[in-house]
Order: structure tokens, then sequence, then C-alpha cells
């Protein structure tokens, strides 16, 4: 296998290993407040989230990638200075920017949860994401550093390290008696223990290490300048952000206007679950970017078409059969994991995860679009796609109860993906694999008819998926919808199975052989 074709798979791997352990302490976190707390009370908790992801996203203004860049680079020539002041900056700019966010955060509280919800609960648990704001903002800094300085375990630590203390001090706050308000403040302190052990590793690993010197204080015009630098760069970032927000969140923000709370609490969830095909999509888009960048830079337009072509085969080989399984067995999927009480959300779960592909397919169109130096065009087509998504909101969850709100998300997506699967096309001139992708999509269906007809308890959910997994993958094998460079996926998968390696490894020799044939 040679370097390039398993450059993708190697990438991705490593990701999404990560992605799926943060992904784990997230469902547990759910897990346990979904038992601590009513349906109603869970759906309070599920009405701050648009507001903590919006305050937090405004008020980093989309800075820590920009720091990230802009570390990256003087640290390549080695300007210890300019990384110093680079940091410094872009944190001065966010704590400006989290106090005003975290201002208004306590200043509109009042007025969302009583003139449009009219829920007076959710007036404390509101104001207290004003608290979050600024803590999970310096963190954002802080790991902002760290990815300019591709330590991606300080990074993980840091993530990690919230979501475990955001478990203890929310899990315990709810048991007390605090309720919702007391999840909302588990989730401002947990990210007060992230900015104590983000700042003893950026100490520790970054500052005694490379900035160990005494930097002199630039003049104020001078910092000017760089606050420009990084706001030039962090626009179209924080657009973005608030328009993905805005994609994924209005559905709970109107839920909130025209259902009852316990509506919300039952979305939440059903959507939590339905994003999970998006852990492989974020995977595999964090490798498509830099690989379709160098073959374009190269104009090696075979490398290109095997990259695009690739990439799309492997979101739709990983992500549609995860799909297809959540679809089917939605509803044992909310009972074991949220309780009985949470079952009502399996219709909306059902409509959710088929939109959560369509947005796993505009993830790695817009990495390529990126890639290939068109950066505002995802940006574009989100704004969007968040408009289609509010509109659509607005007439379908009078109607259809939560429901609307799932299928408004997958129309606001199966735009999305259109829009920025035909603008890669435009700009390479490649198609999409279209027969590989309907042999994956024929067997996809194939494997819910087998799901579909054992019973939707938790023994038929396992014995079905394990039925209908081995006949997707037997089924992907003979009908060549696997290509050999897509071999290297699989093989770094096979690298990390420990004593199954070697007969694993006999296997894929066996299959890339029948697929060379």
């Amino acid at each position: 296998m040679s370097d390039k074709e398993s450059k993708l798979a190697a990438g991705s791997i490593i990701t999404m290993l990560g992605s799926v352990i943060l992904r784990l302490g997230g469902f547990i976190y759910r897990f346990i407040l979904s038992r601590l707390l009513t349906t109603a009370e869970y759906g309070i908790v599920g009405l701050t989230l648009p507001f903590q992801n919006t305050f937090i996203i405004a008020a980093s203004g989309g800075i820590p990638p920009a720091i990230a860049k802009y570390v990256s680079q003087y640290k390549a020539v080695d300007d210890k200075k300019m990384v110093h002041q680079i940091s410094i900056t872009g944190m001065k700019l966010m704590i400006f920017l989290s106090i005003i966010a975290a201002i208004i955060m306590l200043i509109i509280s009042e007025p969302v949860a009583m003139t449009m919800w009219h829920k007076p609960e959710a007036i404390l648990p509101l104001r207290l994401v004003s608290l979050i704001v600024p803590f999970s903002v310096v963190v954002g800094a802080l790991r902002g550093i760290f990815q300019g300085f591709y330590n991606m375990q300080d990074l993980f630590y840091s993530k990690f390290l919230e979501q475990i203390a955001t478990l203890i001090l929310a899990s315990s706050l709810v048991f007390i008696g605090w309720y919702a308000a007391g999840a909302v403040l588990g989730t401002a302190l947990g990210f007060l223990v992230s900015l104590i052990g983000s700042y003893y590793l950026y100490k520790k690993d970054i500052k005694d290490v490379y900035l160990n010197s005494e930097f002199e204080k630039i003049p104020f015009k001078e910092e000017t300048k760089i606050m420009a630098q990084i706001f030039k760069f962090s626009i179209p970032v924080v657009i973005s952000g608030i328009a993905e927000i805005v994609l994924y969140d209005s559905g709970t923000f109107f839920i909130g206007i025209f259902l009852p709370s316990l509506f919300a609490g039952l979305y939440t969830n059903a959507t939590a679950i339905s994003r999970i095909p998006l852990i492989i999509a974020n995977s595999i888009s964090v490798s498509v970017l830099p690989a379709t960048s160098e073959a374009d830079s190269l104009e090696d337009e075979n490398l290109l078409k095997m990259y695009i072509h690739q990439s799309y085969r492997y979101t739709a080989l990983t992500s549609l059969p995860v799909t297809a399984f959540i679809i089917i067995y939605a509803l044992p999927l909310m009972s074991l994991l949220f309780g009985e009480n949470f079952a009502g959300g399996a219709g909306a779960l059902s409509i959710s995860a088929s939109g959560m592909f369509f947005f796993s397919m505009y993830l790695i169109a817009s990495s390529m679009c990126q890639g290939l130096g068109k950066p505002s065009f995802p940006m574009y087509s989100l704004i969007v796609g968040a408009i289609i998504s509010i509109v659509s909101c607005v007439i379908l969850i009078p109607i259809l109860d939560i429901r609307g709100a799932s299928l408004s998300t997958a129309i606001a997506t199966f735009v999305l993906m259109i829009m920025t699967i035909y603008e890669v096309t435009r700009l390479t001139k490649i198609q999409p694999p279209y027969k590989d992708l309907a042999k994956i999509l024929i067997v996809t269906i194939i494997m819910m008819i087998i799901m579909f007809i054992m019973p939707k308890t938790l023994i038929g959910m396992i014995i079905g998926g394990i039925v209908a997994s081995i006949i997707y993958m037997l089924l992907i094998v003979y009908l060549k919808a696997i290509k050999s460079e897509d071999m290297a996926f699989v093989e770094h998968i096979i690298n990390k199975t420990g004593p199954l390696k070697k007969y694993l490894s006999k296997i894929l020799i066996k299959v890339n052989n029948y697929i060379e044939s």
C-alpha cells in the first residue's frame, strides 16, 4: 500500500479513536442526567444548549483556529516573540468578547424564558449559561495554542478533563436537588476545572519548554495590527460556526416556543444519537483537506480523483450502515440509553439520522472545497442551510411536533450536501463515484430489510445488527463496491486489533486479491 493511498486512512483512524472516547463520555453524561431528571427537567437543560453553543462560538470570535494557524506559522520559523504575542493578544480578545457575551446572556435570559418560551423554570439555567462563556472561551484559546504546536495529546487531555469534571459535578449537583440549574452549573464548573488543567499543561509543555524567555511588551498600535490579522482570519470561522449551530439547534429553540419542555428533552437525546455518524465523517474530513490540497498543488488529476473518490466511498461505506442501524432500531436505542420515558423520541431519531448522513457527506465535500482553496463556499452554503432550517421549523414543528424539527434539519442538510458536492464537481471536473455509491446504497437497503424483520427489542437489535453487518460486508466485497486502494482504511483498523491481527490480515489479503481480480 503506497503512502499516498494510506494518507487518508492514517489520519482518519487516529482522529476517530479520540472522537469515539469523547463521544462515549457525552453519552454517559446524558445517560446519567436522563435518569436523575424528569423528561421535562431534562428538556430545560436541552433548551439551554443552543445558547451555550451560540454564545461560546460568538464569544470566542472564531479566534482559536486563528491562534492555531498563526502560532503554527510563526513556530515554523522559530519566531518565539510572535508565537507569544499571538497567544497573548488572542487571549485578550477572547476574554473581552466573553465578558460582553456573558452580560448579553444575563440580560436576555428572562425575556427568552418568559416572553418567547413561557417557561419561568428556564430563567435560572439560562442565566447560569453566562458563567460557562468566560471559562470556555479561555479554555478555547489554550486549545488553539495546543493545536498550533501540534500537541494533540494535551488537546485531548483538555477536552477529556472537561468532560469528566462536567460529568461528576453536574451529576452531583442534580443529585443533591439543583435539578436543571445544577446540570448547567456543573458544565460551567467543568470548564473551570478544564481551564486549570489546560493552563497547567500549557505551562509544563509549552511555556516552560519553548516560551521560557522574557518578552518585551509591544506598543498598542502594533498589537491592534495583530488583532486585525486575527480577526481577518476568524470572521469566516465564526460565521460558519454560528450558521452550523443554527442548523443544528434551531429545532430545539423553536420546540421551546411551540411545545412543552418534555419534547425538548426527547429531541435533545434523539439528536445526540443521530450525530454518531458524524464521528466518522469528522475524522475523515480532517485528512481530506490536506490530501486534496496536496493533489491540487501538484496538479495531479489522477491523485486528486483517487482522494475524492476515496473520501466519498469511506464516508458512505462507514456512515450509511450506522445510519441504517439507528433508523431501524431508534426505539430500543432511545429506551436502552435514556430510559422508557424517552422512547417517544424514536420517530424524531429516525428522521434525524438521515439528516446527519447528509451532513456527513457535506463535511467531506466542504473539506475538499477548503483544500482546493475555496473556503468561502461551504460558509455560504451553511448560511443557506441555516435559513432553510429556521423557516422549515416554524412551518413543520406545529404540525409534526419534534419530528418536524428533525425533518427540517434533514431538508436543510440535504440541500447543503447537494450544493457542496456540486461545487466540488464543478471545481475539479471530477464526478463522484456514482456506481460505487449506488452499490453501497443498495447493500444498505438490504441490510435495513434484514434488521427490519427482527424484533425491535434489545436481543433483536443485537442479533439483527450482527447478522445484517456480516451480510453487508460480504455483499460490499462481492459487488466490489470497495476498491483495492480503500484497503488501507481497513488495514489501519486491523493493525490495532492485537492478537487478531494475524488472522484478519490473511482475510484482508484474500479480499484484496478478489477485488483486484
